[in-house]
């Protein structure tokens, strides 16, 4: 059983940078997808960032050229790095994994797709 734990979040004033990482452990299938998502209250879970094995990046339009998603593959970790935060990023972010095919497989923006989620760190942005 894949585990993913989250670190990082906590609280920024809006202009701001905060950097979330996420490690896995228990053996996640070779040549993961692994990425993040997000909770606002009151509102759906949303695609953020997502990286394939082969180190491809994806992004909503909102936080591309904001934030950067990374990974090291031997370590099974994956990073998100978030800058000039807004108050609208303020949200419970969640780290995903999941085996979407091959290496250079485009992950699904779809959170259904995902098999594998943190708990969960809580992002708060202040204006």
């Amino acid at each position: 059983q894949v585990q993913l734990v989250e670190s990082g979040g906590g609280l920024v004033q809006a202009g701001g940078s905060l950097r979330l990482s996420c490690a896995a452990s228990g053996r996640p299938d070779s040549a993961s997808g692994m990425g993040w998502f997000r909770r606002a209250p009151e509102k759906e879970r949303e695609f953020v960032a997502a990286i394939n094995w082969a180190g491809t990046t994806y992004y909503r339009d909102s936080v591309r050229g904001r934030f950067t998603i990374s990974r090291d593959n031997a370590k099974n970790t994956v990073d998100l790095q978030m800058n000039n935060l807004k108050p609208e990023d303020a949200a419970v972010y969640y780290c995903v994994l999941n085996r979407f095919g091959s290496m250079r497989a485009t992950p699904s923006r779809d959170p259904d797709y995902w098999r594998y989620w943190g708990l969960g760190t809580q992002v708060t942005v202040s204006s």
